[in-house]
């Protein structure tokens, strides 16, 4: 359980604590006594990527303190698994164009990629993020929109918009592009085909939050309807709705795709849903949102968020949620991420080379509004630099309070603290004797034993499960090319070229390992050996001229065990090689 300290962090340093007072006063302002709801959106479209991850976890970490403050808490993740399957995503294994054929049916209708275990495409996608979220300790309350809507849940709901309709239209006209000179130049006066980019770099943003839902239900010669029938022959959402009464509630559609035409009772009929920028606010008023945070894409007018927030109050007599806008989250080397396209990493990849608890931390310690990257290049190693920095801080009480309200949060739920690694090693060390030994247990528990022969490793499950995810980053995140290699015989070419200053500071290296078999002791002496043979004393401090020769050093050293000019860290590699291997490679 955390410490008084940590729960009652400076609310000036910590943004998680400035929300959590804001929606706790909101809550018992709106519904006095009553569990406070905070929500999240999340549609399976395809893979639920890292950048949709920030729609659950700024409310999870919002509503986690408030658990620690000792309140009931319903965190509502709402799966858009109604939506309409709009394209075929990209790089998806098992799926091919043929699935284009499924273009207009709810998720829960299209059949899931070849070879799956799961009934539907929904399903599919909803797995991996499922046990994500378990993995990373959020708790939440999951609600299938496909069984809301096909048990009548809204049933009211949608009969009211229907009877509103023409309140809905005016809000949603309040919007929509006026033909007029300056429209024609695009907003802000941008040129046709400047205006076409803005628009699709914003319908990308808006991939898997059902802002890209283009049909606000507008464009009906038969007037405005808000709600839109799937076909009931082929399924698909192609359909126009030509009249509706509303004292009987009888509803005529036509199918676009197939031709189909149908008369139903909409006090009867669950095939259908609300278009996006109803269905939304609906829901606000219906759950009693108090807290729900939304992408950058909803902060332009006329957006799903914005225009949301005037149904609610004037259609539903609800109230918006309150909430950050929140910036996109990049991958190193990656433009910002869209869900529907295959290829994007996901929380699930993610966990696969970096805890859980790392993982949360990411999302933590920056403001909503903030953007940050996810490392899956060599960054990586130094990100978990910084972790483990972060924890000796907050172990001998230096630590400032907004890293360790973002620590606590990282490491633990008020349910209680995540798995750790009970040795945690440095990562950077647990990759390269990963990268040497290609996952070999025997040698890797022979190297990790000599880090620290005072207090050496018995078991590599004290190393785990840090040690896997460094496995994992090494095996599916290193090119080939670049994993290193160690030489099964001498560069006799290369030793036999070396003057006496190259002889020499081979011979100080290989009559130093026995005294300093340890990374700490080996690292003394790579570093050392430059410095001796200058005159100096081995902790002496560097000038430029001493660096230079240091990684004139390093890079022979590489040369002869790897034979390339760079590799792990040289006392990491010096010990997965072993004492005897170097002294061979090395002339001796």
């Amino acid at each position: 359980m955390p410490t008084v300290a940590e729960s009652q962090t400076s609310t000036e340093t910590d943004w998680v604590s400035r929300f959590a007072d804001d929606v706790i006063a909101e809550s018992e302002r709106r519904a006095p006594g009553k569990p406070v709801v905070v929500a999240s959106g999340l549609s399976p479209s395809g893979p639920i990527h890292l950048g949709n991850l920030r729609e659950v976890m700024t409310p999870h970490l919002v509503a986690d303190e408030i658990r620690r403050r000792g309140y009931t808490v319903r965190h509502l993740i709402s799966w858009d698994d109604y939506d309409r399957y709009r394209k075929v995503p990209n790089g998806v294994p098992g799926v091919d164009p043929s699935w284009a054929e499924h273009i207009g049916k709810p998720l829960t209708s299209v059949p899931a990629p070849a070879g799956s275990a799961y009934p539907n495409w929904a399903e599919h996608f909803k797995a991996a993020m499922t046990a994500a979220l378990d993995e990373l300790g959020v708790e939440y309350d999951g609600i299938s929109q496909t069984e809301q809507y096909t048990a009548g849940t809204y049933r009211e709901q949608i009969l009211h918009a229907m009877k509103h309709r023409a309140d809905i239209d005016a809000v949603l006209d309040r919007y929509r592009t006026k033909k007029d000179p300056a429209a024609a130049q695009g907003k802000g006066g941008k040129k046709p085909q400047q205006q076409k980019k803005v628009d699709e770099a914003e319908l990308e943003a808006a991939e898997g939050s059902g802002a890209a839902d283009e049909d606000d239900g507008s464009g009906n010669s038969a007037g405005y309807f808000p709600y839109k029938p799937y076909c009931g022959n082929c399924e698909k959402d192609l359909t126009v709705v030509t009249s509706y009464d509303d004292d009987t509630t009888e509803l005529n559609y036509t199918c676009s795709a197939c031709g189909f035409a149908e008369t139903v009772r909409l006090s009867e009929f669950n095939r259908g849903k609300l278009v996006w920028k109803v269905d939304w606010p609906m829901r606000w008023a219906y759950e009693g949102v108090i807290f729900e945070p939304s992408g950058v894409d909803h902060s332009s007018p006329g957006s799903s968020f914005v225009v949301g927030g005037q149904i609610v109050r004037e259609v539903f007599d609800g109230v918006q949620p309150i909430g950050p806008m929140y910036a996109f989250v990049g991958i190193s080397g990656m433009a910002k991420m869209s869900s529907s396209k295959g290829g994007v990493p996901t929380p699930a990849d993610a966990l696969k080379i970096m805890e859980a608890p790392l993982l949360r931390w990411l999302y933590a310690r920056r403001k909503p509004n903030q953007s940050f990257k996810i490392a899956f290049d060599q960054e990586i190693q130094r990100l978990y630099d910084e972790w483990d920095s972060l924890g000796r801080k907050v172990a001998d009480g230096t630590v400032l309070p907004a890293d360790a309200a973002a620590y606590s949060r990282a490491v633990r739920t008020a349910a209680g603290e995540l798995p750790s690694t009970p040795r945690p090693l440095p990562y950077r060390t647990l990759a390269s004797v990963a990268d040497i030994t290609a996952g070999a247990e025997d040698q890797t528990l022979r190297i990790l034993s000599e880090l620290d022969p005072e207090n050496p490793l018995t078991s590599l499950d004290e190393a785990r499960p840090r040690l896997d995810r460094a496995e994992n980053w090494i095996t599916t995140q290193v090119p080939a090319e670049a994993r290193t290699i160690v030489r099964d015989e001498p560069d006799k070419e290369l030793l036999g070229s070396l003057d006496d200053r190259g002889r020499e500071s081979l011979r100080l290296l290989l009559e130093g390992l026995d005294t300093h078999w340890s990374l700490d002791g080996l690292t003394t002496l790579v570093y050392g050996v430059p410095k001796v043979l200058a005159g100096l004393e081995p902790d002496a401090k560097p000038t430029p001229e001493l660096k230079a020769a240091q990684r004139s050093f390093f890079a022979l050293l590489y040369r002869l065990l790897v034979s390339r000019d760079t590799g792990p860290r040289l006392p990491t590699l010096l010990l997965a090689v072993g004492a005897d291997r170097v002294r061979r490679l090395l002339g001796a």
